[in-house]
């Protein structure tokens, strides 16, 4: 057993689809980890939106405020405490699966399907951000963190150049960071 997994992001396919998948792995239980990617409070400070949603497979669920796409509704796809949350965000599919990894850890996978392969070095950067988030909300069983868009995130530029370079499809529009 590894003391900890946080990897890149991966450029995948599913179903034929195109998407990114990001495996982590955490000191906190199962438990700990599905609250914080469902918690509404909780999944809003590190997702880029203020989230609500109706906790069952075909529930609406909407992204208020979200700094790049406007409001949006979308359906919760499935949903099985403590181990599986998918849903639809515009066009694509977020899908993300918490394992538990012996008693007091567990491993969590995101994989977002795209609407589109050219979009997987932007999506994969702002994954990225929103993970390292995540990763302080799980940590300090807290809410410690204004959130992706906050002035003391990790910046995203940097880390899209760094997936261009890995050869992650690219040429999505992106979003105007005011830099």
């Amino acid at each position: 057993m590894t003391e900890s997994i946080r990897d890149k992001g991966t450029y995948i396919t599913v179903d034929g689809r195109p998407a990114v998948r990001f495996i982590r792995r955490y000191s906190h239980s199962q438990q700990r980890v599905w609250e914080a990617i469902t918690d509404p409070e909780q999944l809003s400070t590190w997702y880029p939106a203020t989230v609500s949603y109706e906790p069952r497979v075909g529930g609406t669920i909407r992204f208020v405020e979200d700094q790049y796409s406007m409001d949006l509704t979308g359906t919760v796809l499935a949903y099985d405490p403590p181990a599986t949350f998918a849903f639809t965000w515009g066009e694509n599919e977020v899908r993300l699966a918490v394992e538990a990894d012996g008693p007091e850890a567990a491993i969590l996978t995101l994989i977002d399907v795209l609407d589109a392969e050219n979009s997987a070095a932007r999506n994969a950067a702002g994954w990225d951000v929103c993970l390292r988030e995540l990763d302080n909300v799980v940590h300090a069983h807290a809410i410690p963190t204004a959130g992706p868009h906050a002035d003391d995130a990790e910046p995203w530029q940097p880390i899209y150049e760094s997936y261009i370079a890995d050869g992650l499809p690219h040429g999505a529009p992106v979003p105007d960071l005011g830099t």
